[in-house]
C-alpha cells in the first residue's frame, strides 16, 4: 500500500495548524487512517531541534545554519514517522514541510534557494502529493501569531516586512509547483476554510 502525503503551508498566523488538525479529524471521521504531524518536529529528535530553531533571539542563527538544522530535523521526521506511515497506507497530514524552508531560509532571509533545493534533493528526496497554501493578509497573520503569546516566536519577531515577503514567495511557489498546490483564502471564518480544504482533499484522494 502507498499512502498520501498532504502538507499545509502559509505565513505565520494563517491558521494552517488549525486547518491541518481539522482536516485530520475530518479524514478519520470518514474512515481514513490519518496521521497528524508538524515541522519542525514530528519525532523525538526533530522536536529537540525545534526548540533550538524556534526559540530565542531572532539573530540566534544564520540562515545557513537554520537550513542545516531544519534539514536534520526533517530527515529524522521522514525516517521515523512519514515514510513508515506512508508505507502502511496512511494519509499523513503535515503542518509545514520543505516549502517552508524554501521560503524562510531560501528566500526570505537570503538568496539560498539553490542550496535549499540541493540539500533537499540530497537528504530528503520527497515532495508532498498535495500542498494546501492558506493565503492571508500578512498584517492579520502577524497580529494573530503575536497574540498567541507563546515562546516559539523567533520568526514572528522579524516583523511585518518578512511576513509580506513570505506571502509573495509562497504564492510564487504555488505557481512554480502548480500541479500539487491549492491556494485557499484564509481571510474567512475557520469553518468556511475547513469546508473548502476538506472538499479539495477528498477530491484528491478519490
Amino acid at each position: 500500500m502507498t499512502g498520501r502525503f498532504i502538507t499545509f503551508e502559509g505565513i505565520d498566523g494563517s491558521g494552517k495548524s488549525t486547518q491541518a488538525r481539522l482536516l485530520a479529524d475530518a479524514l478519520r471521521a470518514k474512515g481514513h487512517d490519518a496521521v497528524l504531524t508538524r515541522e519542525p518536529g514530528g519525532s523525538p529528535g526533530a522536536d529537540e531541534i525545534r526548540r533550538l530553531v524556534l526559540e530565542g533571539d531572532p539573530d540566534r542563527w544564520s540562515a545557513e545554519t537554520e537550513l542545516l538544522l531544519f534539514t536534520a530535523a526533517r530527515r529524522d521526521h521522514l525516517e521515523r514517522l512519514i515514510e513508515p506511515s506512508l508505507a502502511a497506507g496512511k494519509v499523513v497530514v503535515c503542518d509545514r514541510f520543505a516549502d517552508s524552508t524554501r521560503m524562510y531560509q531560501g528566500l526570505s532571509r537570503g538568496d539560498l534557494r539553490a542550496k535549499v533545493d540541493a540539500l533537499h534533493d540530497l537528504m530528503i528526496g520527497r515532495e508532498p502529493d498535495l500542498t494546501i497554501l492558506i493565503d492571508m493578509d500578512p498584517a492579520t497573520g502577524l497580529a494573530r501569531a503575536k497574540g498567541r503569546n507563546g515562546t516559539e516566536e523567533r520568526f514572528e519577531d522579524f516583523g511585518l516586512d518578512l511576513q509580506a515577503k513570505m506571502r509573495a514567495g509562497f504564492l510564487a511557489l504555488a505557481k512554480e509547483f502548480a500541479p500539487r498546490f491549492r491556494v485557499i483564502d484564509g481571510d474567512r471564518p475557520p469553518e468556511a476554510v475547513a469546508a473548502e480544504v476538506e472538499a479539495v482533499v477528498l477530491k484528491a484522494l478519490a
